[in-house]
């Protein structure tokens, strides 16, 4: 039997901040000032993982959904492989709201602890959730909701 060998594409638009194996995404402030550039003109939901070391270094980041104008789809399955087959050790999730109001909704927080929740028997650790819409950002972290 023949393994199919599985490889995760990462998506890197001309826009997107320019980053190196050194880039510290440690605070919320910091992982949103990397977001900004990529999610906030969006005109519909994107979801994003980026993809850190153990010391919380970048290694890259993936694009898992693209939505409609208020919603994505977003599947733990999805989310873990891309991040398992990165050799992550910690995930920043993260999203856009084109609404421009970043207060998370009912489903983030659900989506959010159901992630976690995974990370957690995954050994991969959720270390924030940052939504970022209209220049400002919510993270779970600071709101202390992770």
């Amino acid at each position: 039997m023949r393994v199919r060998e599985l490889r995760v594409e990462y998506r890197v638009r001309p826009d997107a901040p320019a980053f190196d194996s050194r880039t510290s995404l440690k605070t919320p402030p910091e992982a949103a000032a990397f977001l900004a550039p990529i999610l906030e003109h969006e005109p519909c939901e994107v979801f994003l993982v980026i993809f850190l070391n153990t010391k919380h270094q970048l290694l890259s980041f993936h694009e898992v959904s693209r939505g409609t104008l208020d919603s994505t789809l977003v599947h733990p399955r999805e989310v873990f492989k891309a991040a398992l087959l990165a050799n992550a050790a910690a995930i920043v999730l993260a999203h856009n709201h084109p609404s421009g109001d970043p207060w998370p909704s009912p489903d983030d927080a659900v989506l959010t602890q159901r992630l976690k929740a995974a990370g957690e028997l995954l050994g991969v650790d959720v270390v924030d959730h940052v939504i970022v819409a209209d220049g400002r950002h919510y993270s779970f972290k600071e709101g202390g909701r992770l």
